[in-house]
């Protein structure tokens, strides 16, 4: 027997950057099965077939798709190191916090999530415990192990010139290459992850240094998409952004520092970004409350300030822009800032709420490879659905305010937002210490 949900008397903001408007949303299942005046005719036809229909009152509440959050490592437990990292997880206990994480990040609003990456290629097996319902969590798409090459990503001489360490798996020549890419999609992967730029001592140009050349970039692309698998780069610095570009990747994390020649690039062939802007910004806004480094903080003001501009040019072209936050890291933990992309999108880019919004909604679809099927309030989408007391359109921030998330729907599943998470002691040997304290909202 279907199960039908009507949500009825708030306002719905769909994901598309359309203005709010006033209507219900009628749900059957896993979908939505209409919206609007058609919701309440087809609610109504229900009640007199004897169907039952659920309802949810959300009078004062903003209706709208749940978050999706396209830059977060769901089995990095929130560290502050490469080091704790690299050397302070271990597998078993690892899944077992990813598990519990997951479930943080759904009561926050967020539907969604891409994890590029993780630890021992758990986001795989985690993926599909969700799916089959064996833990409770966000929709998820994942990568595996990133790929390296000996240079390093950002960890330096933590990376060996072989081998996997933490999430990360070096590749010395190209018939590596195309046996690592197809060794992830036989595991199951949604995307590759490839580490385009990384640090390294001595290095004399700001942002990362590119560690990948063009041909290696291009033949990680052919092998992935041959078997229909996208490819997502980190990129930090021009000439990353534009190689990765032309060579084809269909996502790129961050894309910082681009000049005229990446822009018109990224423009050109509308390769999706998703800046992750929110490490930086709590950093910068919160580190002194934490500890961070100010040389640090210096670093990623400048960041964001070199950025912002082309950024919006390439918002303004046409380009797809994503929110994602790096949830996962001591300065970003789970369940607390999924919002603040948004915020600074609208604060730094200029965007408006609404066009915020979208980017953390609709266009988050991409991410998860699933576009035309979340990310949307509209008939065919899956139920992911958010209800929150007051007006996002006006304020993207209250979209981080707990008090103020009144129901979230997965998969027209409702998730329990009363039952307090357990309280977490402190694991032995689990933990060091060089951003600083988790920067937890209570802290703030």
């Amino acid at each position: 027997m279907p199960r039908h949900i009507l949500i009825s008397g708030g306002s719905i903001i769909d994901g598309t950057g359309s203005p709010a408007k006033p209507g219900s949303v009628l749900v059957c299942d896993d979908k939505i099965l209409a919206v609007g005046a058609d919701a309440d005719q087809q609610a109504a036809g229900l009640t007199r077939q004897a169907a039952g229909v659920e309802k949810i009152d959300a009078t004062g509440l903003t209706v709208m798709p749940g978050l999706i959050d396209s830059h977060c490592h769901i089995t990095f437990d929130e560290v502050s190191s490469n080091d704790e990292l690299f050397f302070h997880r271990r597998p078993g206990l690892t899944a077992m916090v990813a598990a519990v994480n997951a479930r943080k990040v759904l009561r926050a609003g967020v539907t969604g999530m891409f994890d590029a990456d993780s630890l021992w290629e758990m986001g795989i097996d985690l993926r599909d415990a969700i799916e089959a319902g064996v833990v409770e969590g966000p929709r998820m798409a994942t990568g595996a192990y990133s790929l390296f090459t000996s240079v390093g990503g950002t960890a330096g001489r933590l990376v060996p010139d072989e081998g996997t360490i933490g999430y990360g798996k070096v590749l010395r020549n190209n018939h590596e290459i195309v046996t690592e890419v197809r060794r992830q999609i036989k595991m199951g992967v949604d995307w590759i992850k490839l580490h385009v730029t990384g640090l390294i001592p001595r290095q004399k140009r700001r942002g990362e240094l590119q560690v990948w050349t063009y041909d290696e970039i291009r033949l990680v692309v052919e092998t992935a998409n041959a078997l229909d698998i996208p490819v997502v780069a980190h990129c930090r610095g021009p000439d990353s952004t534009y190689d990765a570009a032309r060579a084809g990747c269909n996502l790129i994390l961050h894309a910082t520092f681009m000049d005229e020649r990446a822009l018109e690039e990224v423009v050109k062939r509308k390769v999706a970004i998703a800046p992750t802007l929110t490490f930086q910004a709590n950093l910068l806004d919160y580190g002194d409350r934490i500890g961070a480094d100010p040389v640090l903080q210096d670093i990623f003001r400048r960041e964001i300030a070199d950025s912002a501009g082309m950024y919006r040019r390439a918002y303004d072209a046409g380009v797809p822009m994503l929110c994602g936050t790096e949830s996962g890291f001591s300065v970003t933990p789970y369940g607390a800032w999924h919002y603040r992309e948004l915020e600074v999108f609208v604060r730094d880019l200029g965007l408006t709420p609404l066009q915020a919004i979208r980017c953390g909604t609709l266009e988050g679809a991409r991410a998860l490879c699933l576009e035309g099927k979340v990310g949307e309030i509209a008939a065919g989408r899956f139920a992911d659905i958010i209800g929150i007391a007051g007006d996002p359109s006006k304020d993207v921030t209250i979209l981080g305010d707990k008090s103020k998330l009144k129901f979230v729907l997965t998969g027209g599943r409702s998730v329990d937002l009363v039952t307090p998470d357990p309280l977490r002691k402190p694991i032995s040997g689990w933990r060091v210490n060089a951003y600083g304290r988790i920067l937890s909202r209570d802290l703030l």
